[in-house]
């Protein structure tokens, strides 16, 4: 076992000091075993307060400085991450149940987005337009917005930071994260990285404590921030759009997901099933992309079912820590009432349970195939979030279609054939942000991550990224004789 323990924390790292406002703790669960991992500092809104001052102070040196030296940081901080990312990764699965080479995965992929932002940084051009008048010069900056308020989730808690801060750093920007309750180590840690790294006093902030509503609400306030970065539910991230409305502060949501997953009649059924066994049980289908209903053509329905079933039963339950383990636990035990509600409404709706439905004690739950779903179960319209894959019927392109796109999110969609022309047909049709074709594995820092309708607004990752962390200012020179 590596020595993860040089990397656990128990207070918020603010203005480059280890800080608690609080006196009292919460345990850090590991949801394998409900073993307590840690006890970290409960602290709240007034610690959170104090971060974003030091935040804004920091933004009027951080910047001005230039890109190379923002890059340089960036470049450094990736480099201590890769560097321990057994460490971080041990930390990661024992916090959160991930497998272990999922971790690992997730660390590759968060610190890529450091990597690329770091090269980023110097490609944050401006333009320069033709005067109107031939007097008149006319110049187009990209200037930081300020103190951005980054607010993340438990299921990447490396990869949510950095795919919110990465950007928001290399224009200039100084940032509050405030993560999860639930995974409040593996933040710490990188932010202690990014401080062995180099990076000033008061530039990198995380406040970590369970009272998510008055935190959040500070975030949202607090006139000194300038921009809310937000991954979570449709519905908090409704409530935080409401609170930053007085100040008109920018946003970028990344909400809930219903992804589709259609498989037409002339697909590679064996390529279909692998993208579905991926897209669907990774993290135990805890992920915001994770396929949420299979909608497959009639012709190819059974052998589809059947196929995709025995690749399931392969699947192994356990310690994300055991290189064998494939599925771990759910979070809490929220998760695992959320799975038995679903699996009683489809039952009793006419869903055939194929393989699983079964709850395993602490906080397993099987993975879990229903044939014969229908639109009038609770996961047609809402995101499962675990380990249930329920398979739809249709019988035309079109159909499919319509059923894919009867919902309110629209963040990942997937489908699968042999048809070029399909291939642009429905891409087009497909009301979402993002479509995967003959492929359930869509995610890296070189693309842009977002969705349409209530699954959010604005892009992660990619050339676009920066851009929602910068303000444009125009320039216009007169009387130039």
């Amino acid at each position: 076992m590596n020595d993860y323990s040089k990397l656990i924390f128990e207070k918020s790292f603010v203005n480059g000091e280890w800080i608690n406002e609080s006196d009292s703790k919460f345990e850090v669960i590991n949801p394998f075993d409900l073993s307590v991992i840690g006890q970290v500092y409960n602290d709240d809104r007034l610690l959170v307060k104090k971060a974003i001052d030091v935040a804004h102070s920091a933004f009027k040196t951080w910047k001005k400085t230039s890109v190379k030296e923002r890059s340089i940081l960036m470049m450094r901080w990736y480099d201590l991450i890769v560097q321990n990312k057994n460490e971080i990764a041990t930390i990661m699965t024992l916090e959160s149940g991930k497998p272990f080479a999922e971790s690992l995965g997730e660390i590759d992929y968060g610190a890529n987005y450091i990597q690329w932002f770091a090269e980023e940084a110097k490609r944050n051009y401006g333009d320069v337009i033709p005067g109107f008048t031939s007097e008149k010069r006319i110049m187009v900056l990209k200037e930081p917005v300020g103190v951005v308020g980054a607010i993340t989730p438990w299921n990447f808690p490396i990869a949510m930071i950095t795919r919110k801060i990465a950007p928001a750093l290399a224009v200039g920007c100084t940032v509050v994260i405030r993560p999860s309750e639930e995974t409040p180590l593996t933040a710490l840690a990188i932010n202690y990285l990014a401080h062995e790294a180099g990076f000033p006093k008061g530039v990198i902030n995380t406040v970590v404590g369970t009272n998510a509503s008055e935190m959040g609400k500070e975030l949202c306030e607090n006139s000194k921030v300038s921009k809310i970065s937000f991954t979570g539910s449709t519905t908090v991230g409704k409530i935080l759009m409401q609170q930053c409305s007085d100040s008109l502060k920018k946003l970028s949501l990344e909400l809930g997901g219903n992804a589709p997953f259609i498989v037409f009649d002339d697909a590679d059924l064996d390529l279909a099933v692998k993208g579905a066994i991926s897209g669907k049980f990774r993290f135990g289908g805890q992920t915001c992309v994770c396929i949420n209903r299979i909608l497959v053509q009639k012709n190819v329905y059974d052998a589809f079912v059947e196929k995709f079933t025995a690749a399931a039963k392969n699947l192994k339950l356990g310690n994300g820590l055991n290189p064998e383990t494939q599925i771990g636990p759910l979070i809490n035990q929220i998760a695992i009432e959320r799975m038995n509600e679903m699996i009683q409404d489809a039952t009793s709706k006419g869903g055939e349970i194929k393989l699983g439905g079964n709850f395993v004690a602490p906080q397993f739950f099987e993975p879990t195939i229903i044939a014969n779903a229908n639109s009038e179960m609770l996961f047609a319209k809402n995101e499962i979030f675990g380990p249930i894959a329920p398979i739809f019927k249709f019988k035309t392109e079109e159909e499919a279609i319509e059923m894919a796109n009867d919902t309110i999110y629209g963040l990942a969609s997937y489908f699968y054939t042999k048809d070029l022309n399909r291939t642009w047909r429905v891409r087009e049709a497909l009301e979402y942000g993002i479509v995967g074709i003959n492929d359930g594995l869509i995610s890296s820092e070189m693309v842009p991550f977002g969705g349409v309708k209530q699954s959010g607004q604005g892009r992660e990752g990619s050339k676009y990224g920066m851009d929602y962390y910068v303000d444009l200012k125009y320039v216009c020179i007169g009387n130039v004789k």
